[in-house]
Parts: C-alpha cells; sequence; structure tokens
C-alpha cells in the first residue's frame, strides 16, 4: 500500500478517532502499520486494518487493531475464530453497520443493527461473524483478538 494511499485513509479518519496507544512506563504510539484487505473473507469493497499496538505488547494477545470499513458496502466477510483458538472483541468506535452471526455454513443466528458503544464477541469452532458498513460514514471498530489459555 502506497504512502499517498495511507496518508488519505489516516485524513478520512481523523475526525472520528485519534489513533494512539499509551503503553504502561513507555512511549506513546502512534500508527505502526496501515493493511488494506480486498475482499476480506470473501466480503464485499475494502477493509483496512490499522495497528497502534505492536506484536507483543499485551498478554494472551494475538491482535489488537482498529478495523475501518469506510465506505457502505464495504464487508469483512463470515470467519471464525474456534480454529484459531481464540476470542475476538469488536468495539464500534464509530459509524453504523449490521453484525451478522450463524453456526456452521447457513444458520443464521443473530442479526443486529450495531453502533457507537456497542461490542460484539465471538469465540468457538463453527461460530461464524461479519459486519458489513451500512451508513453514511466510515465504520470503526477497535478489534481485539485474545488466545486462549494453554
Amino acid at each position: 500500500m502506497e504512502a499517498n494511499e495511507q496518508a488519505e485513509i489516516l485524513k478520512k479518519i481523523s475526525p472520528y478517532v485519534d489513533l494512539k496507544f499509551y503503553p504502561f512506563g513507555k512511549q506513546e504510539n502512534g500508527v505502526c502499520e496501515i493493511i488494506k484487505r480486498e475482499s476480506m473473507y470473501n466480503g464485499k469493497g475494502v477493509v483496512y486494518m490499522i495497528s497502534t499496538i505492536q506484536s507483543g505488547e499485551l498478554v494472551n494477545n494475538r491482535f489488537a487493531q482498529y478495523m475501518v470499513l469506510l465506505n457502505k458496502g464495504d464487508e469483512g466477510g463470515f470467519h471464525d475464530h474456534g480454529s484459531k483458538k481464540e476470542q475476538e472483541l469488536y468495539v464500534i468506535v464509530h459509524g453504523k453497520g449490521k453484525y451478522t452471526e450463524r453456526r456452521g455454513e447457513n444458520e443464521i443466528i443473530k442479526e443486529v443493527e450495531v453502533q457507537k458503544g456497542n461490542i460484539t464477541a465471538i469465540q468457538g469452532i463453527g461460530n461464524y461473524h461479519s459486519i458489513i458498513n451500512t451508513g453514511d460514514e466510515p465504520l470503526i471498530i477497535f478489534v481485539v483478538a485474545t488466545n486462549e489459555k494453554p
């Protein structure tokens, strides 16, 4: 991903979120990495993963980063976390979306409209989730995936 595109993404979301991490006893972190994921898990559009926390800075953490769906219709497609032996939380920071859960390939068990302040959680093999931006502003989610205890 080119520096110009990264700068443009940060400019678009900066009115809604200040991307800083303040680790105990250390200097603050800004943006460490931005990854562009097209058709993430067979979803539509583009998802940007923005890291402010470096790998290994949190206990039992696989990752903690912002997921940004800039445009209406951008989607993180269905995926599970049980095979990775982790739990994943979505903390909605800005925007509106539709969060969907299913068991297996077809059994939809929940569809909810989410907005700022809502939190979702998933774990377990065969449990899938997806999220789509349904609003006219960026959907910004802070995502935390924790590893299962050994």
